[in-house]
């Protein structure tokens, strides 16, 4: 691990504390950085009505989107509570490549444990994506 992996891994953390799930009581916290060294923040929304929950990678992705950023995606952190590493679900595997491919990134996902971190490239959490270039 690097001083910026560390960095981004604290950087979720962090946001995690912001968390509002007071349904799933389930704290997520995301961390993007940028090949300009910008990180951008996010953690999870909770919604009374369960299917508008807004997870932490996605409102983290939306904030680089609204701050105008689109490429140079390197690393993204995913934390949670628990021991185990959690992996981004299937829709901010999706988000996250939308950003990336804009792009032409293939970022690496930093899957935060407790003790253990998993290391991989969103082309492997996500094979054969459907993105921008798709649609050509």
């Amino acid at each position: 691990m690097t001083t910026d992996d560390d960095a981004l891994i604290a950087a979720a953390r962090e946001a995690a504390t912001r968390s509002y799930s007071p349904y799933s009581r389930f704290p997520v916290g995301a961390a993007l950085r940028f090949a300009d060294g910008r990180v951008v923040t996010g953690t999870n929304v909770e919604n009374a009505s369960y299917g508008l929950a807004l997870c932490a990678e996605t409102v983290a992705a939306a904030r680089a989107m609204a701050d105008g950023l689109r490429g140079g995606l390197e690393a993204v952190a995913v934390t949670g509570p628990g021991a185990q590493p959690i992996t981004p679900c299937g829709r901010c595997r999706q988000v996250l490549n939308e950003l990336a491919a804009l792009g032409g990134t293939d970022p690496l996902i930093l899957c935060v444990g407790e003790s253990e971190v998993r290391r991989m490239r969103l082309s492997a959490l996500l094979p054969e994506a459907f993105g921008p270039a798709s649609l050509d």
